[in-house]
C-alpha cells in the first residue's frame, strides 16, 4: 500500500518566481535581490467527484478537460495528478449503468485517474461487486479504491486507506473516505457486516501515520484528503464557507477538525460546487484548498500546490474549478491521444447501449401518456391533434394531470414506501420531469430504452417529511410564483401524485375572473385533500418520495426545503423505474382524474335538503382517455342520485334522502366511464338514525335522547337505527332513566332483589338502582319478586315510573278523567292524570273529541322519546 504508483507525470523544477508567473495569484514570488532562490516542486491535483457514468455527448469534451489542464501545468514545469472523490459509478446514464458502468471505468482508466476514495454508489452492487469485479484488483479499474472508514466486524479497513502517489520526485499521499450515511443509502443486503465510521477521525488518523517519521508505515511530501461529503449548499447557491461552517454538521468537521498535516481537501457526495481556502486548524495565516466540483465532470477542481523539499513544507496553494472545455471535440481528439481513446470508449458504448435499449423490460395494455391540450374526444374518447400526419412525439402540457404522472407517481410510492427507502406515504411528479411517452404500439412491449426516455435526467430518489398544512401548501405551490414574488412564464404546473391521494380546488377563490397569477388567491385555492381514502390531518405528518430535484425546492415547490428527515435514498429514478415497471407489468392507464375543480364546495349538508355544487375538470387530456357522460353523487352509502357529465363539467342539485347517518361523512361524486372520484368530507346535519327523518313527529325528542347519551340505538352495516316502532322492554327503559338521572357512584347489591335479574344481566345495576329507588317494584310471586325485563312496558307503569322518578310530587287528580279509557278508580289514576296536566302525555283525540289514554299498550321508543323529553322540559 506505501508503493509509489506509476500513474503520474514527472516535471523538472522552476524558481519559485517562475511559476508564480506563470500559474498567477495562488502562488507568493519573491523578490528578486532576496536570498538565492531556492527550487521547489509545482504539483498539480486535478479532481472530480460524482462523475456517475456519464457517458455520453460530453464525455469527451470533459476528458478534453483534464488533458488541456494537464498540458496546462506541464507547460509550466508542474507535474500533475488525477484524483477522485468518488462515485464514479452507479446513478448513471444508460449508455455507461446498460453494461455494468464498465465504459466509465475503462474512460478514467484511459485518463489515468490515480487513486479515488470510495463513494456511496461505488457499494450500489454490494462490496463483493466492487473488489471483484469493479476493482478485480487493479486488472479492471487501473487505481485504487480508498476507503479509511470501512471497516469489517473486526474493525480492519477492508480497502485501502491510502495510496502514496509520485509526482515528479513529490510523494503525494492520498487519503479515502465516504459519508458515513452509506449504510441508509445502499441496499444493506450488499455491505453486511460493515461498520462507516467517522471520516474526519479516519483522515486523522492515517494521516498520523504518514508524517510520524516513520517510514515502516509509510510516509508523504504532501497529503491530500478526499472526503466523500461536502457543504449542503456552494459558491452558485451565494454560499460562502463561512455559513457553511456555521450551519455546522460534518462539513464543519471536516474544516474544523481535519488534522493540519493534510494539505488539500477534495469533498463531494452534495453536488455543490465550491473552491475554497479554509482556515488550517491552530494554524493562524494558513489556509488550504477546499474544492467540490458539483457532479457529473461538468467542473474539473484544480489545486496548485508550491512544495519546498528543503523545509518539507506546501509553501503555496490554490484552488478553482474549471468549467468543461468548450473546445470541439474533432479538436480535442486530434490533439490528445487519451482524448482520442476516450472517443472510442464512448463511441462503443453508445452502440451497444442502443443494443440494449432494445431489450424487453415490461408491458402497457393501452397508451399512458403526458396531457396534451392540443386534441378533442372524438367518439367518446380523446384523440390528440396530428403534426404533419403523425402523433406528436410528447403532449407535454405541464398545466395537466396525465395517465403518465400517475403511473409515475405510483412508481416512486412503491419504490420508496418501505422503512429503509424513507417510508413514503405519497409519491410526487414535478411535470417537467416526464420526457416521453408509453405507446402501446403494436405488442405493448416497453423495451428498455422506452422507459428510460421517460425518466431520463437520472435524479436521484429522496423522501422527506411535511406536515399535512405543508403538503396543502405544496398543492399551492403549483399555482406558480418565485421566490420574489413573480408569477413566472409558466404560471401553473400540475403535480403528479400517486394514486391514493385526491384533492379538490377551487378556481376562482376570491371570484374576480383572473384564474391564474392573482395575488389575492394565492394560498386559497385547495378546498379538500383526501391521502388513502382519509381526510389529509393538517396536523399530521406525511412523507414525500421524488426526485431530488423537486425536494431541493425545484420548479418553485419551495415547500419541499422545509421538510424535516430529508433524505438520499441511494436509489435513482430510472433503476427505480424500471424495476417497477418490471414487477408491476402488464402496466394499465388508470383515467381517474386526482384534482377536480369544484364550485360552491359544501362543508355541510342536510339531509331531506338540496345538495348544489359544481364539479368541473372531470376529464383528463391523455391519450384515448373516455369521455365522461353522467356522475353519480353518494352520501356515505346512500346513493343520492345522477347528473349528467358535459364537457367534463357536472352541475349537482339533488335533494338528500330524509334519513341517514349525522356527524361527519364523505358527499362522493363519481364520474363514468373514467371512474374519477371526487371525495369532500362534510358534516350531515340530521337524525343519528337512519330509521328516523327529520320529518319524523317525535325526531327532535329522539336527536335530544341521542345527544344526552340516553340513547345510542342499534348499530348496523347500514348505520345507526333508533327503531322508533318496536315496544321498549322494561329493562332498556331501566336504562334510560338510569342515563337520564345522570347516576354517579352507584354500587349495585352483591344479590339481585329480581329472581329473574342475574347481577350479570346487561342491566343489572340500572334495574337495581330503580328498585332501590323505589321507581319499579316488579310483582311477587310464589317464586319472589320479579321485574320482568324483556317484557313491554305499559304506558300506565311507564306513567308511574316517571311519577315517582319526579318524587311523587303534591296533586290531586281532577274528579273527572280526561281520558275515556282511564277511570278515576284505575290504580294508576293519579300518575296518568299527573302525566295529562304536566304535558307529558296527550294521548289520543278521537273524532267525536274525546281522549284516550291506551293504559295497556304497549309504550313505543319514539313516545318514550317524547315522554322523556317533555319530562326533562316540564317547568
Amino acid at each position: 500500500m506505501s508503493q509509489i504508483s506509476e500513474n503520474t507525470r514527472r516535471r523538472r523544477s522552476l524558481p519559485i518566481i517562475a511559476v508564480a508567473g506563470l500559474l498567477g495569484a495562488g502562488l507568493t514570488a519573491v523578490p528578486a535581490q532576496a536570498e538565492p532562490i531556492v527550487e521547489t516542486e509545482l504539483v498539480g491535483l486535478l479532481n472530480i467527484n460524482d462523475f456517475h457514468g456519464r457517458i455520453d455527448g460530453n464525455t469527451v469534451a470533459f476528458a478534453g478537460t483534464v488533458a488541456e489542464q494537464e498540458k496546462l501545468i506541464s507547460d509550466a514545469g508542474g507535474s500533475f495528478l488525477f484524483l477522485s472523490a468518488g462515485d464514479n459509478i452507479g446513478a448513471s446514464v444508460f449508455a455507461s449503468s446498460s453494461q455494468g458502468d464498465q465504459p466509465t471505468i475503462d474512460v478514467l482508466n484511459a485518463l489515468g485517474l490515480a487513486a479515488s476514495a470510495v463513494g456511496n454508489h461505488e457499494f450500489d452492487q454490494g462490496l463483493d461487486d466492487l473488489i471483484d469485479r469493479v476493482m478485480e484488483g487493479g486488472a479492471n479499474a487501473a487505481w485504487p479504491y480508498l476507503g479509511a472508514n470501512v471497516y469489517d466486524a473486526a474493525g480492519v479497513p477492508v480497502l485501502p486507506e491510502y495510496e502514496i502517489l509520485d509526482a515528479g520526485g513529490v510523494s503525494v499521499a492520498v487519503i479515502g473516505t465516504v459519508t458515513e450515511e452509506t449504510p441508509a443509502l445502499v441496499s444493506p443486503g450488499g455491505i453486511e457486516g460493515l461498520t462507516f465510521g467517522d471520516p474526519v477521525e479516519a483522515t486523522n488518523r492515517v494521516a498520523a501515520q504518514l508524517s510520524d517519521g516513520d517510514e515502516g508505515n509509510g510516509e508523504a511530501d504532501i497529503i491530500v484528503a478526499e472526503f466523500h461529503e461536502g457543504a449542503g449548499a456552494g459558491t452558485p447557491d451565494g454560499s460562502t464557507l463561512e455559513q457553511e461552517v456555521a450551519a455546522g454538521g460534518v462539513f464543519a468537521q471536516i474544516v474544523e477538525e481535519t488534522s493540519p498535516v493534510v494539505d488539500a481537501i477534495f469533498t463531494g457526495h452534495t453536488h455543490k460546487e465550491y473552491a475554497w481556502m479554509a482556515p488550517v486548524p491552530g494554524e493562524p495565516g494558513r489556509g488550504r484548498p477546499i474544492v467540490q466540483t458539483g457532479s457529473y465532470g461538468e467542473f474539473l477542481g484544480k489545486v496548485l500546490l508550491e512544495f519546498d523539499p528543503a523545509t518539507g513544507e506546501v509553501v503555496s496553494a490554490s484552488a478553482e474549478n474549471i468549467a468543461r472545455s468548450t473546445t470541439p471535440d474533432a479538436e480535442l481528439i486530434a490533439e490528445f491521444p487519451m482524448v482520442a481513446e476516450v472517443d472510442e470508449i464512448v463511441q462503443a458504448a453508445l452502440e451497444v447501449a442502443a443494443e440494449i435499449g432494445d431489450e424487453p423490460i415490461g408491458e402497457v395494455t393501452a397508451d399512458i401518456t403526458t396531457a396534451n391540450a392540443a386534441g378533442s374526444f372524438v367518439d367518446g374518447f380523446y384523440e390528440w391533434d396530428l403534426v404533419e400526419g403523425a402523433l406528436p412525439t410528447k403532449g407535454d402540457d405541464r398545466a395537466s394531470e396525465s395517465t403518465l404522472g400517475a403511473l409515475v407517481g405510483d412508481a416512486l410510492l412503491a419504490s420508496l414506501s418501505d422503512e429503509l427507502r424513507g417510508g413514503a406515504d405519497i409519491g410526487v411528479v414535478n411535470p417537467g420531469g416526464l420526457r416521453a411517452e408509453l405507446y402501446y404500439d403494436q405488442d405493448g412491449v416497453i423495451t428498455y430504452a422506452e422507459a428510460n426516455a421517460v425518466l431520463p435526467f437520472l435524479n436521484n430518489l429522496w423522501t422527506t417529511t411535511l406536515t399535512g398544512e405543508q403538503v396543502v401548501e405544496m398543492l399551492e405551490q403549483q399555482w406558480q410564483t418565485t421566490s420574489e414574488g413573480e408569477v413566472p412564464s409558466r404560471p401553473y404546473l400540475q403535480l403528479g401524485l400517486s394514486s391514493n391521494v385526491t384533492y379538490t380546488y377551487e378556481v376562482d377563490p376570491d371570484g374576480d375572473g383572473v384564474l391564474l397569477g392573482d395575488a389575492d388567491d394565492q394560498g386559497r385555492h385547495i378546498t379538500s385533500v383526501m391521502i388513502d381514502g382519509e381526510p389529509l390531518d393538517p396536523a399530521g405528518s406525511y412523507t414525500v418520495g421524488s426526485f431530488s430535484f423537486l425536494l431541493q425546492g425545484g420548479d418553485n415547490f419551495r415547500v419541499f426545503t422545509e421538510g424535516s428527515d430529508t433524505r438520499d435514498t441511494g436509489l435513482v429514478d430510472r433503476d427505480a423505474w424500471i424495476d417497477y415497471l418490471t414487477e408491476a407489468s402488464p402496466v394499465s392507464p388508470d383515467f381517474a382524474r386526482q384534482a377536480v375543480a369544484v364550485q360552491d364546495q359544501p362543508e355541510e349538508v342536510t339531509l331531506g335538503e338540496q345538495v348544489v355544487f359544481t364539479a368541473s375538470m372531470l376529464n383528463l387530456t391523455s391519450l384515448n382517455s373516455p369521455e365522461n357522460t353522467t356522475a353519480t353523487v353518494w352520501l356515505g352509502e346512500t346513493e343520492v342520485g345522477e347528473v349528467p357529465v358535459v364537457d367534463g363539467q357536472a352541475v349537482v342539485d339533488l335533494v338528500l334522502p330524509s334519513t341517514g347517518q349525522a356527524g361527519a361523512s364523505e358527499l362522493v361524486l363519481v364520474a363514468q366511464p373514467s371512474g374519477t372520484t371526487v371525495t369532500m368530507p362534510v358534516e350531515v346535519i340530521g337524525s343519528p338514525f337512519i330509521d328516523v327523518a327529520p320529518s319524523n313527529m317525535f325526531y327532535e325528542e329522539i336527536l335530544w335522547l341521542y345527544e344526552q347519551g340516553i340513547s345510542t340505538g342499534w348499530m348496523t352495516p347500514q348505520g345507526a337505527q333508533f327503531r322508533p316502532l318496536e315496544p321498549i322492554n322494561r329493562d332498556a327503559m331501566a336504562a334510560f332513566l338510569y342515563r337520564m338521572a345522570d347516576v354517579e357512584d352507584y354500587t349495585p347489591p352483591a344479590t339481585s332483589p329480581f329472581v329473574d335479574v342475574s347481577t350479570s344481566n346487561m342491566f343489572y345495576t340500572e334495574i337495581a338502582w330503580l328498585y332501590e329507588e323505589g321507581i319499579s317494584t316488579g310483582w311477587m310471586t310464589s317464586a319472589g319478586r320479579e321485574f320482568r325485563p324483556l317484557e313491554p312496558i305499559a304506558r300506565d307503569a311507564m306513567a308511574a315510573f316517571l311519577y315517582r322518578m319526579a318524587d311523587e310530587p303534591e296533586f290531586t287528580p281532577p274528579t273527572v278523567s280526561p281520558f275515556v279509557d282511564v277511570s278515576t278508580s284505575n290504580m294508576f289514576y293519579t300518575e296518568i292524570t299527573w302525566m295529562q296536566a304536566t304535558g307529558i302525555a296527550t294521548g289520543w283525540v278521537g273524532n267525536n273529541g274525546t281522549s284516550e289514554y291506551k293504559p295497556l299498550n304497549d309504550v313505543a321508543r319514539d313516545a318514550m322519546a317524547a315522554f322523556l323529553y317533555r319530562f326533562d322540559h316540564m317547568e
